[in-house]
């Protein structure tokens, strides 16, 4: 059993499934790697390996924090294993599913209703995406039962959880028509594609370097990654606060560090609302207006003030008067 004072368990701890699960991501990711080497096949304008390697990385990463998340869970922790269990099975089943259709079949994945065979595969795929928000929602709320030693961490794992199924939520807009697609569908015909990354422009498009992200339209890949790795960018928040305790006094109580990341939980949420309706606008990340600048300026200057309001010697004595 992990110490449960302490955040940094052993890895003999973590849930198995999905330690397994972030074991298989690595493989993949360097075989993606060697793909991207010597595999010169593209599709949709983009090298054949590149979108395995992608989520080779994303899902290893988020396999590992959820694994580690769970030896956090106290209340209901059988429940919490399966929950875990059947996330690894939704989605290792969903990338195996991805490298079967790119790699072998040399077909595009997400959006594809050419084929009898495509669409089936779509559904599975679907199915499992589902699945996973459908556990990592169950996890949120295994979360609103825990008590943890440390306050600022616990704020950290139910800002990061409930962000990140906000974040696979974002990604149902983008079953919405293309331009083109919608094109066809008024014409009375059947678009072999359904849905897009893109807004505003069709897919494959110029993009950045390795992400791919659109550089001429929206891409709603952009809130969806954003909002998925919160899990990641919260919990090492807290985790820095907790390092810079050593240093700034301030820092030492766990409730002004709780307050702090309650501040940066929901200057997170507001840059995903950010984000997504930027990309919802057809604006590409690189190409900010005027709007888009005001909004992410005003937002930086409110969690700035707020954190800064906080660490004033004033107000954080009473918060920790109040606290006891």
């Amino acid at each position: 059993m992990a110490d449960k004072g302490n955040p940094l368990v052993t890895l003999r701890a973590w849930h198995r499934p999905l330690v397994v699960l972030a074991g298989v991501m690595g493989l993949l990711c360097a075989a993606s790697l060697l793909g991207l080497l010597f595999d010169d096949r593209t599709l949709v304008n983009a090298p054949i390996w590149l979108k395995p390697f992608k989520f080779s990385v994303s899902v290893g990463t988020y396999a590992l924090t959820l694994a580690w998340l769970l030896t956090h869970v106290r209340r209901g922790r059988r429940a919490g294993w399966w929950f875990g269990t059947v996330f690894a099975a939704g989605i290792g089943m969903d990338v195996g599913l991805l490298v079967w259709q790119l790699v072998v079949r040399d077909h595009t994945l997400h959006f594809n209703k050419a084929t009898p065979a495509d669409v089936a595969i779509n559904n599975v795929v679907a199915a499992g995406a589902y699945t996973a928000w459908l556990m990592t929602a169950a996890v949120v709320v295994l979360l609103l039962f825990q008590r943890l030693p440390d306050r600022a961490l616990n704020s950290a794992l139910r800002w990061g959880t409930g962000l990140a199924l906000a974040g696979m939520g974002v990604a149902m807009l983008m079953f919405s028509p293309s331009p083109a697609q919608r094109a066809v569908l008024d014409a009375g015909g059947k678009p072999s594609t359904f849905g897009a990354h893109s807004v505003g422009v069709e897919d494959g498009g110029p993009g950045l370097p390795v992400l791919g992200w659109s550089t001429v339209g929206g891409d709603m890949r952009i809130p969806h990654f954003a909002g998925i790795h919160a899990l990641q960018v919260l919990p090492l928040a807290a985790f820095g606060l907790l390092l810079l305790a050593r240093r700034y006094p301030v820092l030492s109580a766990d409730v002004v560090r709780r307050r702090l990341v309650r501040i940066a939980g929901a200057g997170y949420a507001g840059l995903l609302v950010l984000l997504t309706w930027q990309a919802q606008r057809g604006q590409s990340i690189v190409h900010p207006d005027f709007r888009t600048l005001a909004a992410a300026f005003a937002l930086a200057a409110a969690v700035v003030t707020a954190g800064a309001v906080v660490l004033r010697p004033r107000v954080s004595a009473e918060i920790l008067r109040s606290a006891r």
